[in-house]
């Protein structure tokens, strides 16, 4: 009598992103939504963080360009940190910027989102229409999120950052209290490969659900 097969379960394999933020909208026209933050740990992802109310572009949720004041939707990796005030404890890297970093938002600039450092008269993209990072007051603490970066197509849209809301919409970035924000950049680790997931309704739970 042949011996019996014994088959022994393998554990999941973990993903390679194992910190995931979830912003999520009733519909692509919404302003406000919500924002999760999920941890992968035995086996499966967990809640850490939320939901707490999160505010988007003026113009929702989709395809985002310079033009528009839209929230670009999609999975999109979390690499590093700025502002205005020190670093309030998290691990990732982290720039306390100063009155000359500007982020670039001129279409004709070949630093085009971009975060650079001139002085206002010696810099060579357009100040006008490109963010003063130091004087803005709800980028106190701002994660980046990596939309339009990597390889960077001219238009498509330049500035965007998960920061403290002033309780209004964006002009595309993704805003919590700072309180949230604080926890959500403490909890954040490198090794992790975070990734923020922004979509409408059960799509932006795809990268947590298809892998849990």
């Amino acid at each position: 009598m042949a011996a019996a097969a014994i088959f022994v379960a393998q554990p999941p394999v973990a993903p390679a992103h194992r910190q995931v933020i979830i912003v999520t909208t009733a519909s692509s026209a919404a302003t406000v939504g919500t924002l999760e933050a999920y941890t992968w740990s035995r086996g499966s992802f967990h809640r850490t963080l939320g939901p707490v109310t999160a505010y988007v572009g003026s113009e929702g949720i989709g395809k985002a360009s310079e033009w528009r004041s839209r929230t670009p939707s999609g999975v999109f990796t979390v690499t590093e940190g700025f502002g205005w005030a020190a670093n309030p404890g998290t691990d990732m890297p982290y720039r306390k910027v100063g009155n000359s970093a500007w982020w670039v938002s001129d279409t004709t600039a070949p630093t085009y989102n971009t975060m650079q450092f001139c002085r206002p008269a010696a810099c060579k993209f357009d100040t006008d229409v490109s963010e003063p990072l130091a004087s803005i007051s709800v980028y106190r603490h701002a994660m980046i999120f990596d939309y339009n970066r990597s390889p960077i197509k001219t238009g498509a849209g330049s500035a965007f950052f998960l920061h403290e809301s002033a309780g209004t919409p964006t002009a595309g970035c993704v805003a919590v209290n700072g309180a949230a924000l604080t926890r959500v950049m403490r909890w954040l680790r490198p090794g992790a490969a975070p990734v923020i997931s922004i979509a409408v309704g059960s799509k932006a739970y795809e990268p947590i659900s298809s892998t849990a």
